[in-house]
């Protein structure tokens, strides 16, 4: 194992010593959010974007070892809730240590340590804080009694959100989830998230292999697999669904034949039955955008809207609407300001459906 020194975005070093004390994955006092993997009682598998641990320590010093499958994850690192000024880490492949400060003032600390990047990254494996030999764990704080589920691709993962206005989107370090659209509104409606997506990923067809209705039920989001989530142990009040946009630019080059506009529909039925059969009381949100499929013209918020209308009518559901984002104009992945405009729209919608 290797300690590496990775203080990011201030550009800070570290002095060439490390926090010795190990508060290991299994430790009562941490906090998860996310499908997280305890098939291994002491260490904690992460791999769908979003994931989150928190912890509550005193100390002067910060870090965390974590195993990454591939050495292409990043990981945001919060201190005392100050959202706009994370530490970053970027994995590298295998065991490491990464060392965050060791100048923390006086006292007790929250940390919290989310996952910028998704399931194609590859899974990491959370051995747990490294805090000062006399530091100290206590319980964390409260979790949110809201909760709120997101399902989706690129957009939801928040993929090039952090590029430049006129860069691509490639960089797995500008792929940032912790200020998707979805994380952000959680956040403004003081919900407990979780984030269920893929780039590139559709309800018909995708750029690789799988689709959603495929994926959805899965533990670990790295591919398609055989793991199983158990959707007992984590029920939401709201399901945003935001599909369908990679399904626009490959149904017609990659199915054979070419779904009609009635197969198109029920598809997204089905995936909607899918969703209602493991979340029976949850109110779900049928939305798509803000990218070219939300364009005027477009036949794709009509598909959405027949198929939950057809879902209605059929099942009798009454807790479950659209919603749809506008398409910006914009050529390529949103970026922070989108998503921080449709949080501002979802926000309000949520609130004005679940009386929040």
């Amino acid at each position: 194992m290797h300690t590496r020194f990775f203080l990011l975005l201030m550009y800070l070093v570290a002095p060439l010593c490390c926090a010795n004390q190990l508060i290991p994955a299994d430790n009562k006092h941490l906090q998860y959010s996310g499908r997280i993997d305890f098939s291994t009682p002491t260490i904690a598998g992460i791999s769908w974007p979003a994931s989150q641990v928190v912890a509550v320590i005193s100390g002067n010093e910060i870090g965390v070892t974590l195993d990454d499958q591939y050495g292409k994850n990043y990981f945001n690192v919060f201190i005392d809730n100050n959202w706009d000024a994370p530490y970053v880490i970027a994995c590298e492949q295998g065991l490491q240590t990464y060392q965050l400060s060791q100048y923390l003032p006086a006292g007790k600390h929250t940390i919290t340590l989310t996952k910028r990047t998704e399931g194609e990254e590859g899974r990491t494996i959370f051995h747990g804080f490294n805090i000062a030999d006399d530091g100290k764990i206590f319980d964390p704080p409260p979790k949110p009694q809201r909760k709120i589920e997101f399902y989706g691709d690129s957009i939801t993962s928040g993929m090039g959100n952090e590029a430049a206005y006129n860069a691509d989107d490639a960089l797995l370090s500008e792929k940032n989830s912790f200020l998707s659209y979805a994380a952000i509104t959680a956040r403004e409606l003081g919900a407990d998230y979780r984030i269920i997506s893929q780039s590139g990923i559709g309800v018909m067809v995708s750029w690789f292999d799988f689709i959603m209705p495929q994926f959805y039920d899965q533990l670990d989001a790295v591919g398609n697999n055989e793991s199983h989530w158990d959707f007992a142990l984590w029920q939401p009040d709201v399901v945003v669904i935001n599909l369908f946009q990679n399904d626009s630019w490959l149904v017609e080059k990659r199915l054979k034949p070419v779904p009609n506009d009635a197969h198109r529909i029920a598809a997204y039925q089905d995936f909607i039955a899918k969703i209602r059969k493991v979340y029976p009381k949850a109110t779900v949100i049928a939305t798509l955008g803000n990218m070219d499929a939300t364009k005027q013209g477009s036949a794709w918020p009509g598909y959405i809207r027949k198929a939950v209308a057809n879902h209605k009518k059929i099942s009798g559901d009454t807790h479950i609407t659209t919603f749809f984002f506008p398409y910006e104009e914009y050529p390529k992945h949103p970026r922070v300001i989108h998503h921080q405009q449709n949080a501002e729209r979802l926000t309000q919608f949520i609130r004005k459906t679940m009386k929040w």
